[in-house]
């Protein structure tokens, strides 16, 4: 499909008061949005204001979205987009500014692998939090309880120390500096609502720290 006419059936954008009282840019029409999405794979003759459109409609209904761009006129939806790409050779300063990430060689490669690393960092800090906090609640939890049963801490200063600068710091090393696999562009992109202490991890935390 064109861009205009794409632009056409769903009525440009619109701003949408929401429940908590700010402002939000939507499709018009989003069922017919919606049911362009389904079977839409290609919009060609694009303008700036189609891109923008398409981007924010995406967005709209919960997808996570990354756009690639060199041009002036990819700005706007670069800007509006989760991640933007842009091209470090062709791509205008006004493009470059807007852009989340630059590639530098303009190599189409480099959007995938930046998305495998970002993931794979993703993943060993969250790795890296989890071995902490729980070392440190156990930590914690046996000086307070030693300190007031025995009226002093089991644990003294210098044991403590040991175990954060020798246990902890080669350990938390390791898990912080694991290599990304390709297993990790099998799955979904990460949603924007998620904290990065998740749930699951703080099952984890517990778990660990009872055993």
């Amino acid at each position: 499909m064109e861009g205009p006419v794409f632009n056409e059936r769903c009525k440009g954008l619109r701003w949408k008061r929401m429940k908590n009282g700010k402002l939000r840019e939507e499709v018009t029409d989003m069922e017919e949005f919606k049911s362009l999405r389904k079977t839409l794979k290609v919009l060609a003759r694009s303008r700036p204001e189609d891109k923008y459109l398409i981007v924010t409609g995406l967005r709209n209904v919960g997808d996570v979205v990354a756009v690639t761009g060199d041009g002036t006129n990819d700005a706007p939806a670069l800007k509006k987009a989760d991640v933007g790409f842009g091209m470090g050779i062709a791509g205008t300063d006004v493009c470059l500014e807007a852009a989340d990430i630059i590639i530098v060689n303009d190599d189409f490669e480099r959007i995938v692998r930046a998305a495998r690393w970002g993931r794979n960092v993703y993943d060993n800090i969250q790795r890296f939090l989890r071995f902490q906090l729980t070392v440190n609640f156990v930590a914690l939890t046996v000086t307070f309880i030693g300190s007031a049963i025995m009226k002093q801490s089991p644990v003294n200063a210098i044991q403590l120390l040991w175990v954060n600068l020798i246990m902890d710091s080669l350990a938390a090393m390791a898990l912080a500096t694991g290599s990304p696999g390709e297993e990790l562009l099998q799955r979904a992109p990460q949603n924007r609502d998620d904290y990065l202490v998740s749930r699951r991890m703080v099952k984890h935390i517990q778990y660990g720290s009872i055993w």
